[in-house]
């Protein structure tokens, strides 16, 4: 999985080469808090910053024998530093060095995915304004429903792109928290300010309270956002799929010269990055549920969440990560077509209107039962006999006393759906038009 839809910059902060670094930095940090409160020599600092190195292949060489990844990685770095080693891991337990690690590599993966959220929705706002007034028809079970534009619809999936924008940024937040706090939590072998010093040195804060992990309903959190923001992208890539069916074919997936939509109909040109990006959602709302299901550990501490998350993570991130640039790919080369959503904002023969001429009749002293069942009687047979609603309508003695012939023919002008887009537009993107 992770193979076939790697990005090399996400993939970078998953790699053992980013988090063993972070192991290292988290391990000499913590001996520059204890020389600050002179609990080791200052001198035995400088040697470790000079000789501290790691060699990934020899870790995973004394993994093999050891069964413990931390042991592993300290049994190589101590390999290059020699005696002073023994002021590295001082009061730490391994979950002190993984869990804070994973917070930092989640916020370099939260960081990137919030970067290309706002891409995203930078697609979205050009694609708006260029179709603010492309007018087409709105649809509700599937069914012609009243008049919107192509640009409503982009403005409506770029303010939900702002609102995931800051569901990314709260779960960094949420995320960015570590712990070196011992076994179970208790700080009986290490300083609180240690903890203390060493997050505020990677950007992160301490856990107000810990046992020998952080508390994984943070982790669930994050998670689901991710798995949001992939709902997201599934919903918009289904509306894409609907609009590109034969029938409809009002947008169109770009088709490059040399693609071939099927290996035995040489005519097709299927939504298939639409249909990727749903799938690929699939996989983020799965995540999240293995997120949840981490959440619940014995007592202060098992490992049933770390086999989880050693998939979970790198997968969900960048997933979400190829997800994000595919979508914004697919929007600023999505294919337009304002004739065919004028032909088809045609083929209900005036029905759209209904509503409006319930209105009005209402509004000249009708009961809104009578109303509606004059124009509904008149619906019923446009559809039938694929006529015009307004022309039989017009026939109705009743509609012809209440309405004169121009304030009638008014009521089916397509400009009356449209008058409030400028304001929609402004609510979204402000007077000037402005970004995330």
């Amino acid at each position: 999985m992770i193979e076939r839809y790697t990005r090399p910059e996400m993939a970078k902060i998953w790699e053992p080469e980013n988090r063993f670094r972070i192991w290292l930095e988290i391990e000499i940090l913590a001996m520059e808090a204890m020389v600050r409160k002179g609990w080791i020599p200052a001198d035995a600092l400088a040697r470790v910053r000079k000789r501290a190195r790691f060699d990934v292949g020899r870790i995973d060489e004394i993994e093999k024998r050891v069964k413990h990844d931390v042991i592993a990685f300290l049994t190589s770095v101590a390999e290059h530093i020699g005696d002073d080693s023994r002021f590295l891991h001082v009061g730490m337990t391994s979950s002190d060095v993984l869990d804070t690690s994973f917070a930092v590599q989640m916020r370099q993966a939260l960081s990137r995915l919030i970067r290309e959220s706002e891409a995203v929705f930078e697609a979205l706002r050009k694609r708006a304004f260029e179709h603010k007034d492309t007018v087409m028809i709105g649809r509700t079970h599937g069914i012609h429903a009243e008049p919107v534009t192509f640009g409503l619809k982009m403005a409506l999936w770029a303010d939900e792109m702002r609102r995931n924008i800051a569901r990314l940024k709260r779960a960094r937040g949420v995320i960015s928290v570590g712990k070196l706090s011992g076994a179970v939590g208790t700080f009986a072998n290490i300083d609180p300010f240690v903890e203390e010093y060493v997050c505020g040195k990677l950007g992160l804060k301490p856990a107000p309270a810990s046992t020998q992990v952080v508390q994984r309903d943070r982790h669930a959190e994050v998670f689901a956002t991710l798995a949001i923001v992939g709902s997201s992208l599934d919903k918009f890539a289904t509306e894409i799929r609907h609009l590109q069916r034969t029938e409809v074919l009002e947008v169109e997936e770009f088709f490059s010269e040399g693609q071939k939509g099927s290996s035995a109909m040489p005519h097709k040109r299927n939504p298939v990055l639409s249909e990727n990006l749903s799938g690929l959602s699939r996989l983020l709302r799965g995540y999240a549920v293995t997120a949840m299901e981490n959440v619940a550990l014995w007592h202060e501490r098992d490992i049933s969440h770390s086999s989880a998350e050693r998939v979970i993570a790198p997968d969900a991130t960048i997933v979400l990560d190829f997800a994000l640039a595919r979508f914004r790919g697919l929007m600023e080369k999505l294919l337009v077509y304002p004739d065919r959503m004028k032909k088809n904002l045609g083929r209900t023969r005036g029905l759209i209107s209904s509503q409006r001429v319930l209105l009005a009749l209402a509004a000249k002293g009708l009961s809104r039962e009578r109303a509606y069942e004059i124009v509904q009687k008149a619906a019923m047979e446009a559809w039938r006999g694929e006529k015009e609603l307004a022309p039989l309508l017009w026939k109705d003695r009743q509609v012809r006393s209440l309405l004169r012939k121009q304030e009638f023919d008014e009521l089916f002008d397509i400009g009356y759906y449209l008058k409030n887009v400028d304001t929609i537009f402004d609510r979204v993107f402000g007077r000037k038009g402005g970004t995330v």
